[in-house]
């Protein structure tokens, strides 16, 4: 990548990295040293800059907290064990970030902007990136309105910032979910295909209740009648049934999953056939029933694939069969993590070298 930009770094004086303990790592609790931040005032945006990771100050007015106009992303980078870092995909979360941005009445970042910021910010902290198999630095570009005025309309200010995180798995064990069909994550029309922060907020309540009851995540359905999956969680939702890979078609309600992608263009790759559709849960459970739902799991940056073990529906469980090497699932789960790590070509290109 060409340094177009000047990006002025502060650098830490104390680093923590000393102190980072993979052994007794929490997902998103432990950052590195510095992040990047540049702000959007007078219609573009300004000098960006990479300093210590700390806190920051905000007016008790700022929009962002009053009004919601706040996105975000999710990215990962991964090391190979000659100690090159590289990131998975990261162009296509830039493009993912300006839909949601356009969706909240934010500006759009340029990709040079975003692509130097990410890289000079990786390479300052390439320490934080594992090389550890199973591990990956977790990346979290965000933006928000920075505006100190109540009142209901767009921020006339902004604030684009990327911090980054060493993680392990997010998910350890096959996963216990139920299909949701009270609540409503996103509608047509709505902005579910957005991370927008505020989906989240609307998601906690409902999950904490199915948690309550044993399981780790839902499948939320349709909002107008409840019948069609939409995603799981934090998760774009996958099934195989008798051979084939289904998964809902993506809409206003479903964010357009970067792993959604692809797990299926491997799929294509290796010729299974694959149906992007409405896709019920009584067509998953008949599935279950008759002996031809061979895997359900779901596919996101932070849980990569979790695998799914029992999906629950009006009070009842309903098991589903165990996974082995050969199932697709784990092999796709494989596959990625062989791209990632350089140990399988990169035939789409999807990786980028930092």
């Amino acid at each position: 990548m060409l340094d177009t930009l000047t990006i002025r770094t502060q650098r830490t004086s104390a680093s923590r990295l000393p102190e980072l303990d993979l052994d007794h790592l929490e997902f998103g609790k432990v950052f590195s040293d510095h992040m990047f931040v540049v702000d959007f005032r007078n219609g573009e945006w300004q000098e960006p800059q990479i300093v210590p990771y700390g806190d920051m100050s905000v007016s008790p007015a700022n929009s962002a907290l009053h009004y919601g106009q706040s996105i975000f992303e999710g990215m990962k980078a991964y090391k190979n064990e000659q100690g090159d870092i590289a990131l998975f995909r990261p162009t296509d979360n830039l493009h993912r970030l300006n839909a949601s941005a356009e969706r909240m009445c934010m500006p759009t970042l340029p990709e040079e902007l975003f692509m130097q910021g990410l890289t000079q910010l990786i390479r300052l902290d390439a320490g934080w990136v594992p090389n550890v198999a199973g591990m990956s630095l977790y990346i979290r570009p965000f933006m928000f309105a920075t505006d100190g005025m109540l009142g209901v309309r767009p921020s006339d200010t902004y604030r684009f910032m990327i911090i980054t995180c060493p993680v392990a798995a997010f998910y350890n064990k096959p996963l216990r979910v139920r299909f949701e069909e009270k609540y409503v994550r996103s509608a047509e029309g709505g902005a579910g295909f957005a991370k927008n922060a505020g989906n989240y907020g609307a998601a906690m309540y409902p999950t904490k209740l199915a948690q309550q009851e044993g399981y780790n995540q839902l499948i939320w359905t349709d909002a107008s009648e409840h019948r069609y999956v939409e995603e799981s969680g934090t998760m774009n939702a996958m099934f195989v049934i008798d051979g084939r890979l289904i998964t809902p078609a993506l809409s206003s309600s479903i964010l357009d999953g970067i792993t959604r992608r692809s797990v299926l263009q491997l799929a294509h790759d290796w010729d299974m056939p694959v149906e992007e559709r409405k896709v019920s849960a009584r067509e998953i459970l008949e599935a279950q029933a008759n002996g031809t739902l061979e895997e359900a799991f779901g596919v996101g940056t932070a849980a990569t694939i979790a695998p799914i073990s029992v999906i629950g529906q009006h009070g009842q469980d309903y098991t589903l069969p165990a996974t082995s090497e050969a199932s697709f699932s784990r092999r796709v789960a494989a596959e990625l993590d062989a791209i990632r790590t350089g140990a399988a070509p990169d035939v789409h290109g999807w990786m980028v070298q930092v």
